[in-house]
């Protein structure tokens, strides 16, 4: 079984709150290293990755969205 047929085996609830809790300590850790060779500090090169990995999952909440509007 992938990973992504696992995270859809999941209740949707459960879902965001795993995607949250990957992805916005990626996006902070990578945003926080990554910021100051950008010419950012690096806790707001941290802000700035908690933003980048938000967008991931604004996209999932969307496509569950779609699929229960049909």
């Amino acid at each position: 079984m992938s990973a992504l047929q696992w995270l859809e085996s999941k209740p949707f609830e459960r879902q965001i709150l795993i995607l949250a809790l990957v992805l916005d300590p990626l996006g902070f850790g990578a945003g926080y290293l990554l910021g100051p060779s950008l010419g950012f500090e690096p806790i707001m090169g941290g802000v700035y990755g908690l933003v980048a990995a938000s967008l991931p999952l604004s996209a999932w909440v969307m496509r569950y969205a779609g699929e229960q509007a049909e």
